[in-house]
């Protein structure tokens, strides 16, 4: 690898203190997909396998001093977006991407923990619907984020289909609706420009999914910073996250983190 030319990416999400998703994941994911990662921080939580115990939001002013940092310094060749809890910080993350002319940006609409917290207020779901969505290359809600998106309650593939639909007439943008949420199969689904590519795979017998949403939307972002078309980045994102899963890294007593790191060996 040419590392004088090397990409970046940065990560607008949440920090997780047991490391596993949030601002951890991302960086690690990045890292992985050899890309140079940058974060803004959203929020503080203090949380591990088994649940999250506290959130310190950070204030809408230092968030956009955070974004003006790296985008006069080192301009992102792609940007993903996570957990993000009220509206005022939707609205300056939605007005710094706009102002920076920010490019191959993926909205990962963090609601609901893998722990089942509840990681985002209700006026903040519809002010992401109003002012955040419409800029996304891709944005890649679980069933129960699409569900809440839609309206639609998701019990198989054609109700996949309606609520990815849905989102990408509501919403005006392209939606990879994934399926980890789904009782037979990982399967996730594409809906770009009115057409629906399925991403079949097989679910891996792994309990700890501790951040597969983060690490899914963060490779996605690493390799549209690379320059591959998005079908391609969701199929290279969806291939690094089954390897990651199947190194059955075992850790805490809850759920889980992903292996980040299982090409590499220390």
């Amino acid at each position: 690898m040419n590392y004088s030319k090397i990409k970046t990416v940065l990560t607008i999400a949440g920090s997780d203190s047991s490391g596993g998703a949030g601002i951890q994941a991302d960086l690690k994911t990045m890292l992985a997909n050899g890309v140079y990662g940058m974060s803004a921080i959203t929020a503080l939580t203090a949380q591990n396998t088994t649940g999250v115990t506290a959130v310190s939001e950070v204030t809408p002013e230092f968030l956009g001093q955070q974004l003006d940092a790296v985008f006069t310094d080192i301009f992102p060749d792609a940007v993903k977006t996570g957990m993000v809890s009220n509206s005022e910080l939707i609205e300056v993350i939605s007005e710094k991407l706009i102002f920076y002319n920010a490019r191959n940006i993926v909205i990962d609409p963090v609601m609901i923990a893998t722990s089942g917290t509840r990681l985002i207020s209700e006026n903040a779901i519809s002010t992401m619907k109003e002012k955040m969505l419409s800029s996304a290359t891709v944005v890649t809600p679980n069933i129960p984020e699409a569900e809440v998106l839609s309206g639609i309650k998701i019990t198989n593939k054609s109700d996949m289909e309606k609520a990815a639909g849905y989102i990408h007439k509501s919403y005006g943008c392209t939606v990879l609706l994934k399926g980890g949420h789904s009782i037979n199969d990982a399967s996730d689904l594409l809906y770009e420009n009115g057409e629906i590519t399925w991403f079949e795979s097989e679910r891996i017998d792994n309990l700890n999914t501790h951040g597969t949403g983060c690490t899914l939307s963060s490779a996605i972002a690493s390799n549209l910073a690379k320059e591959y078309d998005l079908k391609t980045a969701v199929k290279l994102a969806k291939e690094y996250i089954s390897g990651a899963l199947s190194a059955m890294l075992d850790l805490g007593s809850g759920s889980g983190p992903l292996n980040h790191g299982f090409y590499y060996r220390g």
